[in-house]
């Protein structure tokens, strides 16, 4: 019974998301509208605390067993229990139990988001950028005669997005923009056709119950 009543509320919850889609039924919309507004948002709520609890445990549990990189777990612990504190009790309009602030630091969770996470992000990228680099060598190496057309084809389009590729050719630049426009929307459009093809296959699979992988593998 465990395992049946998840995969029959799938199956319930999965039918009703396809239906409104292909009727316009106002018993439908109104069902379909109520299921992505208040339960979404109900369920949204139990899996907040279910993954905030089950972050805590694991790091908790990690720091327990001194395991590999377990010192930044305290960073994690302690952000999370500071940004929970200011985003419970803070805020700009001065209805928190803490001040609204103490000399410029705001108590309000957007002040974190701001001076902590969008830095950070920007390093994030900043590094990526070099790893990026490093995987663009490797991937263009004249190894066949596709490594080959994807190095050529590469190399055209960074030049002609150059100043210099205008002095070169004033049709490079052109070149270059119907290497984006065509052969570039092509293979995106194909990739975004074989990414739909799967997503419902894969939830087709996950509706009838096949796909079981969620529930924690078995059959």
């Amino acid at each position: 019974m465990k395992r049946r009543l998840p995969l029959i509320l799938v199956l319930i919850f999965g039918i009703v998301g396809i239906i409104p889609y292909y009727s316009q039924h106002p018993i439908v919309q109104n069902s379909e509208s109520f299921i992505r507004t208040d339960l979404i948002r109900i369920i949204a709520a139990f899996a907040l605390v279910l993954g905030l609890g089950s972050l805590l445990k694991v790091h908790f549990d990690k720091i327990k067993r001194k395991r590999e990189n377990w010192p930044y777990s305290y960073i994690l612990i302690a952000g999370f229990f500071v940004t929970s504190i200011i985003g419970l009790f803070g805020g700009r309009t001065g209805e928190g139990i803490l001040p609204t602030s103490i000399g410029s630091f705001t108590f309000h969770t957007q002040v974190l988001f701001e001076n902590i996470i969008v830095p950070l992000g920007s390093t994030m990228f900043a590094l990526l950028a070099f790893f990026m680099a490093s995987a663009s060598y490797r991937a263009f190496r004249a190894r066949s005669l596709e490594a080959t057309l994807l190095l050529v084809t590469a190399f055209i389009v960074m030049l002609g997005l150059l100043p210099l590729g205008d002095r070169i050719s004033h049709h490079l630049p052109s070149f270059v923009q119907w290497i984006m426009n065509i052969p570039n929307v092509a293979s995106k459009r194909g990739i975004g056709f074989g990414i739909a093809l799967g997503s419902i296959a894969t939830a087709l699979k996950i509706i009838l119950g096949i796909e079981r992988s969620w529930l924690g593998g078995g059959k």
